[in-house]
């Protein structure tokens, strides 16, 4: 779960693993070796992770199922079309 998510939350904010390797300061094969569920992160990574990908912890480890989006600096308006837009998702797959 971590490692889908792991990749999912980067390839999103289109950071290449290398790119990711350097704002934590490990190398590219430890970003590779956690979205290949061959390692997982340790505890100060989750911390670095959540806070780059502005998620909780327990949605990497994926005990939430629940993400948050950060609406900081957005107006009101905004906030409504982002809410508007995610309920249109919810009814769209409820409907397949």
């Amino acid at each position: 779960m971590i490692a889908e998510r792991i990749k999912m939350l980067r390839e999103n904010q289109h950071l290449s693993q290398t790119a990711l390797s350097k704002r934590l300061g490990i190398t590219r094969s430890s970003i590779n070796a956690w979205e290949m569920g061959i390692s997982t992160p340790s505890t100060t990574y989750l911390v670095e992770l959540s806070q780059i990908f502005h998620v909780s912890i327990d949605y990497l480890l994926g005990l939430d199922k629940n993400v948050s989006l950060d609406i900081t600096g957005l107006d009101t308006e905004q906030v409504r079309i982002l809410t508007d837009l995610a309920e249109h998702f919810r009814k769209e797959k409820n409907v397949k």
